[in-house]
């Protein structure tokens, strides 16, 4: 019996707490695989990635100038008045839903400055890293066309933003992350390419008038009847919060920036008024004066041409 009892007592030690019904942990795998397969993913910093942000950095420095120039009524440095420069910032293609194109530009680098940071320690970023580049360098080749062949005439900054633009997209396409099936050229480039087409077509169409008429190109008559209307000492006063006065622009659709247009509210509604404004006694908005006499409302543009005496030919739309 006592031989029996010991056999028992040495088995439940060899057997630990395998009979109290607890599950003894198998062992843990070996790490090398999972270490292995990390590595080969996140190689740390490339050699580009440095020459990339760099770039983006200028980029938007280069934006953020031409953007704040725009918004302040300022030429840029060394952009003198009537000068090629000033011709292509002041010409339609320079704003964008009412905001500088640089504006855009800004945002374009600000989304690059993003992924390519993260493209340092993340080669999952490379993909909407290429596809914002794409998108970029695409704009970039339609407004350098525009800028050519429409308006023919070149901005140096817009040159410079171009430039960059398109060695970012040249520097991140040599950057891509060849150890990563997912990023095959094949898997790629559809996405870019296609979004790309997509927005240069729709930009397109934008300046063509299509979904705003303020946006395409002058029409003869109205271009020159606001220009008539600017160099005979006609004044229109108005504010940006009345309807009318937004419904009085509209009729002049491409033509609108060569009214003499008055802000009699500069400061916001509730601001101190216009010198002008306050000199001339405006009280309702919006408010015409021409050869001495007052008119109140939206007028029509067959009698702003009667009340200004305007006489219309095919010459006087080739004024400035």
């Amino acid at each position: 019996m006592a031989i029996l009892h010991d056999n028992m007592s040495r088995k439940h030690r060899r057997s630990g707490k395998r009979e109290s019904g607890e599950k003894v942990k198998a062992p843990k795998p070996h790490a090398e695989p999972r270490v292995a397969e990390t590595s080969s993913r996140v190689r740390g910093p490339h050699p580009l990635d440095n020459w990339l942000f760099g770039l983006v950095l200028a980029g938007l420095a280069l934006t953020a100038y031409l953007t704040f120039t725009a918004w302040f009524g300022e030429l840029p440095a060394f952009c003198g008045a009537a000068s090629d420069c000033d011709l292509v910032q002041q010409s339609r293609w320079s704003t964008l839903i009412g905001v500088p194109i640089a504006f855009w530009g800004f945002l374009t680098y600000a989304l690059l400055a993003h992924f390519t940071w993260r493209l340092r320690t993340r080669p999952s970023s490379w993909h909407a890293a290429l596809i914002v580049a794409v998108v970029g360098a695409a704009v970039s080749w339609y407004l350098a066309a525009v800028s050519v062949f429409v308006i023919e005439a070149v901005c140096a900054y817009c040159l410079a933003s171009f430039g960059i633009m398109n060695v970012l997209l040249i520097l991140m396409l040599v950057r891509r992350p060849a150890q990563m099936p997912e990023h095959t050229w094949a898997n790629s480039l559809p996405t870019p390419l296609g979004l790309a087409v997509v927005i240069v077509i729709v930009l397109s169409l934008h300046y063509s008038g299509l979904f705003d008429p303020a946006a395409g190109p002058e029409k003869p008559y109205t271009k020159a009847l606001a220009i008539h209307l600017r160099d005979s000492g006609a004044r229109f006063y108005g504010t940006y919060w009345c309807p009318s006065c937004q419904q009085q622009k509209a009729l002049f659709e491409a033509s609108v920036d060569r009214l003499p247009y008055i802000e009699c509210t500069p400061n916001g509604r509730g601001g101190l008024i216009n010198l002008a404004c306050v000199t001339n006694d405006i009280k309702d908005y919006p408010t015409w004066i021409i050869g001495g006499g007052r008119h109140f409302g939206v007028v029509a543009l067959d009698e702003l041409a009667r009340l200004s005496a305007f006489k219309w030919s095919p010459e006087s739309a080739s004024k400035k």
